[in-house]
């Protein structure tokens, strides 16, 4: 059987000579990254400072590992965080020299089938020890994609039967069997210990009796819009329970494409962790004279005549068959169907399109979240400024880019969600926090302001990312202490007028002031009257910190004073600048360091 890989896998290198075969496992990995040391490891995606805490910490938020280094420093690396050998991600060591490939932690959850597949793409030796895959070619704890172990806890009786050399049935009330049975194992009719395919729910399974449910059922939906979702979910539990059917065994929920975007039946395939797929009225009327029956108000309301019973046909195709007819509740309906295999959610219907809006933070890598990672991950199409796509490099490696300049902002986001209601996982990137002057607060104002049916069944997400404002002030100490309030001079979108205005009552009010855009080749102006503005109410000697390139290259950060801000150079688009208010102070040092304080040394014990 052919393994698929985990999910966005973290390939660890701990230096430049790791690089080109990490250069090649990342090909072979789809949305693998490179995570490497800072400045030493050439085309990394993601950078770290010290090897043991990044590791430590993708160990601790369940990423797969694979280390191209010894496996000691992987063990050592997450020693203290071992508990139950079922919790561990799989983690996988390459020796530097592409030979083998050891996976000593993780076995029981895809450890071994990682180190299978990292061998097999560079030509290394997978150095399995796990006794079942070793002495019985046979992994029972890694069923195929789409599988669920209905009884986890027979998995140990029944392979210790089968090492021990004793009879094991094999029973197959469902179809998808074939990695059980291709396996060099001697199955027998009837035994004391059994292995059950199944997508039924099953009485209480005696001792070694251990039941796999393949992904063989399509639950279809149909419902009014705005069903509470507690209503669907009990319809198709009830539904089930009424045939004695596994909730296991569902591998998709499936409606009409109007109802994309239809919130109870997006919470009932989280609820089973199964995808929702959707298909067209066209594409159900072809299951008509499968129907039990048809419903006049659906044809009117729909233009076909059944969604449940026909989304469900359409799922399992022609091969399959309903097994539990249409069935009602106030405000919804639902069936079930079976597939004579396991089903391919990908090939059934449509998805859901998804935009993910991604701040990637200021350009350095190790500023960028894990779940801007991990949406980046997932994403097909990447929408954004030219810049940006490039800071990313590798890391959307293999995915569609959508590039355009500066100034198209509305044309960019609007390629984004035309993307995404094709039904693409996109990924729309900013610079810094998608919502703070980002792509975000653009993508909710087209869709709530234009009328546009399928933009609003788009599944949106935000993923936040470092700000300037936060890189800006971590690299110069704390001067975001106490309140502030960041303004962008940029007057493009914004009057002058009230750009100006809110200047004026930011400075009275003793903000500190954080500008965005501060200064570009044909706009100067509205620097030196910001600037004018806040000497107007503040202290020559104010300190001010200027940033620019933040993680990136050529990044400076330096500290003047108020009253030389009008005549600094090398402010520019690309700068950020932050204005202390009265009680900024600099903190003297290597380098020198400004804060606001907070007021806790006032306060009273």
């Amino acid at each position: 059987m052919t393994q698929t890989p985990p999910e966005n896998i973290a390939i660890v290198v701990l230096g430049r000579s790791a690089m080109a075969l990490a250069e090649r496992l990342r090909a072979a990995l789809p949305g693998a990254r490179i995570h490497g040391p800072r400045h030493r490891a050439g085309d990394c995606d993601i950078f770290y400072e010290r090897a043991v805490e990044h590791i430590a910490a993708l160990f601790a938020a369940g990423r797969p590992i694979v280390g191209i280094c010894a496996s000691g420093i992987l063990i050592r690396a997450v020693a203290s965080l071992l508990a139950a050998k079922a919790a561990e991600p799989p983690v996988v060591a390459l020796a530097e020299d592409g030979s083998v490939a050891v996976p000593p932690l993780g076995g029981h959850r895809g450890a071994n089938a990682l180190a299978r597949v990292v061998a097999e793409a560079v030509g290394a030796i997978a150095a399995i020890t796990t006794a079942g895959d070793v002495r019985l070619g046979l992994a029972l704890d890694e069923p195929p994609p789409g599988w669920r172990i209905a009884n986890p806890e027979q998995l140990k009786p029944v392979a210790a039967a089968l090492l021990a050399g004793e009879p094991v049935a094999l029973v197959e009330e469902a179809g998808g069997g074939d990695w059980l049975r291709g396996a060099p194992v001697t199955w027998v009719e009837r035994a004391g210990a059994r292995v059950v395919v199944t997508d039924r729910t099953p009485p209480t399974a005696a001792s070694a009796t251990l039941v796999y449910h393949p992904p063989v059922l399509a639950l279809g939906i149909g419902c009014a819009s705005g069903c509470p979702a507690d209503e669907i979910a009990e319809l198709a539990e009830t539904s089930l329970a009424a045939a004695v059917l596994a909730a296991g065994a569902v591998a998709v929920i499936v409606s009409i494409d109007r109802k994309l975007a239809e919130p109870g039946i997006t919470a009932l395939a989280h609820r089973l962790d199964v995808p929702a797929r959707f298909f067209t009225a066209e594409e159900l009327l072809t299951q008509t004279e499968r129907l039990t029956e048809r419903s006049p108000a659906v044809f009117a309301a729909t233009g076909c005549w059944g969604v449940a019973e026909g989304a469900a046909l359409s799922a399992v195709g022609p091969a399959g068959a309903l097994v539990v007819s249409k069935r009602k509740s106030r405000h919804a309906t639902c069936a079930i169907a079976r597939a004579p295999q396991p089903l391919d959610t990908a090939a059934i219907g449509r998805a859901r399109g998804r935009l993910a809006i991604i701040g990637i933070g200021p350009g350095d890598s190790a500023w960028r979240t894990p779940e801007a990672d991990a949406a980046l991950a997932a994403a097909e199409e990447v929408v954004g400024h030219r810049l940006y796509l490039d800071l990313l490099g590798a890391a959307i490696a293999g995915k569609g880019r959508h590039a355009s300049a500066p100034g198209e902002e509305e044309q960019r986001v609007r390629h984004a969600l035309d993307l995404a209601a094709q039904g693409r996982k996109v990924a729309l990137v900013s610079s810094g926090d998608a919502g703070i002057y980002g792509m975000a607060p653009l993508v909710l104002e087209l869709v709530d302001r234009e009328a546009r049916p399928e933009w609003r069944s788009i599944e949106i997400a935000v993923c936040p990312g470092v700000s300037a404002m936060q890189a800006a002030a971590a690299r110069g100490g704390a001067p975001l202490g106490h309140d502030f309030c960041a303004i962008s001079l940029s007057d493009l979108l914004t009057p002058w007028e009230v750009i100006h205005n809110r200047l004026e009552h930011a400075a009275k009010g003793d903000f500190v002031v954080v500008l965005y855009n501060p200064r570009s080749a044909r706009r100067d102006r509205q620097f030196a009257d910001a600037a004018a503005i806040l000497l107007r109410h503040r202290a020559p000697q104010t300190p001010v910190l200027v940033a620019r390139n933040l993680g990136r290259t050529g990044e400076s950060s330096r500290l003047i004073a108020l009253c030389d801000l009008p005549a600094a150079d090398g402010i520019d688009m690309l700068s950020l600048v932050i204005i202390g208010n009265r009680s900024s102070r600099i903190v003297a040092g290597d380098p020198p360091r400004l804060y606001t304080p907070r007021g806790y040394l006032g306060r009273a014990p």
